[in-house]
């Protein structure tokens, strides 16, 4: 009794825990503090269309239990009590009644329960494929706003430090115009770097807002909801690098990628609903039985005696033939086997797009790698060029013109490297 207890109490401890977690996550004062994989576990957990495919799956099981009850029969029961009041009628006042349990169940139907079940267990298991393609762009969408998301971070942490820097020149400026070393022009354009470094900074502080709503709304997540996000370790980022042949990654593509199941099954659908329409040439039968009594006021008997003097059984065998249904069933038919073209069609085309899609994007990993190890060596020369010409106009040896070329010319590169870093990440 006493681990019962125990064990009652650590389940409860846990559903608590659970709930508490739930509520946490969405109640818009807490901070969440998401590293990328929880992003995407969150995802996909609370995203509202993923939980409508979820739904989706859910209708198509149902379907799919409630074909395979069509072979059970199906019974039901009727009662009537009826009342009749003649006033010319020496019995002015006569009752009756009527009472039955019939049922009927198809023996044969030219396959289709069967052909049917068959149907929906297909479009069950073509569902979790569905929600696996979903989940895959999910997943790609999520990672896109978080890399966007931290790209900006970054980017913004190097700005802000190069708005102090021209803070710091343009009051150098204003001293040395004041002493006269430097025309007010010179003055005016680190007064006016400045200002653009602000702006920069105010501009990718708006990126960042935007790119997180976008995170958030993938999440499922309320637009007042505080959300930080955990950055991941990019030291590896290099071995990132090492890929499989495109072969191999063609190769595992054409095996898992769900959109190809996908088409797969509406192949096999397709093949099904041809089976159906052709049951419409078969003939069907059914068996049919039933119990039934009744009673009426007039007969003299007692109406327990009447119910079983008139207890009766009934049995039938229904066999129905088609002869002619005006061509519908050779029109359903022709337009079923039009469909399994279209299927096996896409298919083929499903197939042909997956293979490009992936050459493409491993084509385009393999450029944004090589771009972001050349933006890295320039972003690292033009910030040691950058930082010997401030050096240099502390000591009034060069111009302002060449000071702010040299610094608009890093600023470029900055841009580049990160956002050639985190293209790479994301193609990866």
């Amino acid at each position: 009794m006493k681990k019962y207890f125990t064990g009652i109490v650590l389940v409860l401890m846990a559903t608590l825990a659970e709930a508490q977690q739930s509520v946490t996550e969405n109640v818009p004062g807490n901070t969440l503090n998401f590293t990328l994989e929880e992003c995407i576990d969150f995802a996909l957990r609370n995203n509202y269309n993923r939980q409508s495919m979820d739904l989706d799956k859910e209708s198509k099981e149902i379907s799919y239990w409630q074909s395979k009850q069509e072979k059970l029969p199906s019974v039901s029961g009727s009662a009537s009590q009826n009342f009749t009041h003649t006033p010319d009628n020496s019995e002015s006042a006569v009752w009756n009644g009527n009472y039955s349990v019939n049922a009927n169940m198809t023996v044969y139907n030219g396959g289709t329960i069967k052909n049917t079940i068959e149907k929906n267990k297909l479009g069950v298991e073509q569902a979790d494929y569905q929600n696996k393609q979903y989940d895959n762009d999910l997943t790609i969408n999520v990672i896109q706003a978080f890399l966007s998301v931290l790209g900006n971070e970054e980017l913004l942490k190097l700005q802000k430090s190069l708005l102090k820097t021209s803070e710091e020149q343009m009051e150098q400026g204003k001293q040395q115009f004041k002493a006269g070393t430097i025309l007010e022009s010179d003055y005016l354009l680190l007064e006016s770097q400045y200002a653009t470094d602000q702006y920069n900074v105010t501009n990718t502080e708006i990126s960042r807002t935007n790119n997180l709503l976008t995170l958030k709304n993938l999440l499922s997540l309320s637009p007042a909801q505080s959300l930080e996000i955990i950055a991941p370790d990019t030291s590896v980022i290099h071995t990132m690098s090492q890929m499989p042949a495109l072969n191999d990654v063609l190769a595992i593509s054409m095996q898992t990628m769900p959109d190809l199941q996908i088409t797969k099954y509406n192949v096999s659908i397709a093949q099904s609903d041809i089976k159906l329409s052709k049951a419409g040439y078969l003939p069907s039968l059914s068996l049919g039985a039933g119990i039934a009594t009744g009673y009426n006021s007039t007969n003299n008997r007692g109406w327990g005696t009447q119910l079983g003097k008139n207890f009766n059984e009934q049995a039938s065998l229904t066999l129905s033939i088609p002869i002619f249904s005006k061509s519908r069933n050779k029109a359903n038919v022709e337009q079923s086997k039009i469909v399994l073209k279209q299927a096996e069609l896409q298919q083929s085309q499903t197939e042909l797009n997956v293979m490009q899609q992936v050459e493409q994007e491993y084509q385009n990993m393999l450029s944004a790698y090589s771009k972001y190890g050349a933006s890295d060596i320039k972003q690292n020369a033009y910030k040691a060029s950058f930082d010997a010409y401030g050096a240099q106009f502390k000591a009034g040896s060069i111009t302002t013109v060449d000071l702010l070329l040299q610094q608009n010319n890093y600023i470029s590169a900055l841009n580049d490297y990160i956002q050639s870093k985190y293209t790479f990440i994301l193609n990866r």
